[in-house]
């Protein structure tokens, strides 16, 4: 394993680079905004001429993102891409190829109902209830204080009959309202230990990482920052790319909230999940 070098700010390794990719969750928000730090952050690599793109696991469309980045202060015009598994997840239910060839149209929704962009336009349709669904459909939990056992009774008895179960990201936790909370991945691992079907998209797909480099930069001058070792950091190794963990996001409680990280418990949580960042901060700071 190489080494893991604890840094304090971005600035120290920025000229190593050309392209920034930026998870959204835990790295420029904890889901109440833009963090103060992140935001100046974004606005010196953007002075420093560096290309940044965001790659979310969020179930958001591209549109909802950049309009809540930019109710939050942020220039949109520093963006050289962004993109979500959301929006992933809209052009792959319309398309109907492969995984999605065979899936119907209703859905059984899990969780929150506030955001239904992923279906805008395409014909799909809420079903009434689980026995008349075709698939399981999740894209947040409804409250941050959600845990898991509310849903094993919904998870059950779909995969008594057999439901596919789809989510934007496979992420097992997540900010809401500034609370790590459950997310859909936790869910997902949970349908599949029940011998239940999964069909998630986004990180740590390196063809999502690769299709956002594409005409932009090269994986081998680029730098992967977020706070998710099996997505971000994952995703940035199947590309052959740097990568930065974010000790205070989704790993917090086991990392700490130490100004400078704690090496030793970054290094032994990484191999927990068989990937190696080249860097750790304690949270995005020019």
């Amino acid at each position: 394993m190489k080494m893991i070098k604890p840094i304090v700010n971005i600035s120290k390794i920025a000229d190593n680079y050309e392209t920034f990719v930026l998870g959204y969750s835990g790295v420029l928000s904890e889901g109440n905004g833009l963090l103060p730090d992140a935001a100046v952050c974004l606005r010196r690599l953007s002075e420093s001429g560096k290309k940044i793109i965001v790659i979310s696991n969020t179930s958001r469309r591209i549109a909802l993102l950049g309009a809540e980045l930019a109710a939050a202060g942020a220039d949109l015009s520093v963006f050289d891409c962004i993109m979500t598994a959301g929006e992933i997840l809209h052009y792959k239910l319309k398309a109907r190829r492969g995984d999605f060839s065979a899936v119907g149209n209703r859905y059984y929704r899990l969780g929150s109902v506030a955001d239904d962009g992923v279906f805008a336009g395409l014909d799909y349709e809420p079903a009434g209830g689980i026995e008349n669904a075709h698939f399981l459909y999740m894209s947040e939990v409804a409250s941050a204080d959600d845990v898991l056992e509310k849903y094993l009774p919904a998870l059950e008895h779909a995969a008594s009959l057999g439901l596919p179960f789809i989510c934007a990201g496979n992420d097992t936790s997540s900010f809401k309202n500034g609370k790590i909370c459950l997310a859909p991945g936790a869910l997902a691992e949970q349908y599949a230990v029940m011998g239940g079907r999964i069909i998630t998209v986004g990180k740590p797909d390196a063809a999502v990482f690769n299709y956002c480099l594409d005409g932009i930069a090269r994986p081998e001058t680029t730098l992967v920052i977020g706070d998710n070792l099996a997505t971000d950091i994952k995703g940035a190794g199947l590309i052959g790319a740097d990568a930065v963990l974010v000790s205070k996001g989704v790993h917090v409680n086991y990392l700490g909230e130490g100004y400078i990280p704690d090496v030793a418990k970054t290094r032994e949580l990484s191999n927990g999940y068989d990937v190696s960042p080249s860097y750790v901060i304690s949270n995005l700071r020019w």
